[in-house]
């Protein structure tokens, strides 16, 4: 930090299993990655290259190696993962992700239908040489999952071997675990908490007022997902309480009350 200032909650450190920024890179250039490393590697977790922009995108391994480098973890995006399952190409996803130098991977079934079982079986073969991210719920409007199936997919991909669930938003953060207005479904996320640890789910949360929600819900450490490139920063200030939604979040009583609006 460049100085001091007191009543600033506590972050845990990178390398992190817990407190995680996720940021989704929707084609940036190795000179815009080289950028966004220079004002944000220290508060950046994973990088999501997301949905196929990877299929397109110029220096795709020198732009993996330079995140790596900077002790970001890479991924592609679940959606690159279902359109090898969908043409039955499986054993060339694994493949790529050998020949691109990952050692992260997202198993998504959000754009197609996928048997569960045969969804824990991907996970079980992924994980046993890579970090597995399971992503759970429709990237459909209006489909709607009861709680209780959440609990049980999350649980099962989990034990299956998911370093993390990911609860599904999308980027444009209205589908899932939100409303199409963007507001949380509080029921279905309270619920959720009830089973399953919240250091095991990253929340996608591309809105503002998503992530607000969820550092006062959880806390400055609540793993987060879908930042845009130009949002890290900022962010990192609503976890701390350096920004006037979360401001009064981490002042005493003392200090915070006479000065309330």
């Amino acid at each position: 930090m460049n100085f001091d200032l007191p009543f600033i909650p506590e972050r845990t450190e990178r390398p992190r299993s817990n407190g995680l920024t996720m940021v989704m890179d929707k084609g940036l250039s190795l000179r815009e990655a080289e950028n966004f490393i220079d004002a944000n590697s220290t508060l950046t977790d994973i990088i999501k290259l997301g949905f196929g922009t990877s299929y397109l995108t110029k220096d795709l391994k020198e732009k993996i190696k330079l995140y790596h480098e900077n002790d970001m973890k890479v991924y592609l995006g679940g959606t690159l993962f279902e359109a090898f399952i969908a043409r039955g190409m499986f054993d060339d996803f694994k493949k790529l992700l050998i020949k691109l130098g990952l050692e992260t991977v997202e198993v998504s079934d959000g754009s197609m239908h996928l048997e569960h079982d045969q969804k824990l079986e991907y996970i079980r073969d992924l994980a046993k040489d890579f970090r597995v991210l399971s992503e759970v719920g429709s990237k459909e409007e209006g489909i709607l999952i009861a709680p209780g199936k959440w609990v049980k997919m999350m649980d099962t991909e989990l034990s299956a071997g998911s370093w993390k669930v990911i609860a599904e938003a999308r980027e444009s953060g209205n589908v899932g675990i939100y409303r199409p207005n963007g507001t949380a479904h509080v029921v279905l996320v309270n619920k959720i908490l009830a089973k399953v640890k919240s250091e095991d789910i990253l929340w996608e949360a591309p809105q503002k007022a998503q992530q607000v929600w969820f550092i006062k819900l959880i806390g400055a450490n609540v793993n987060l997902g879908n930042i845009a490139p130009n949002d890290v920063i900022p962010l990192e200030t609503l976890r701390i309480g350096l920004r006037g939604d979360t401001f009064f979040e981490y002042l005493p009583s003392e200090i915070a009350d006479p000065i309330r609006p």
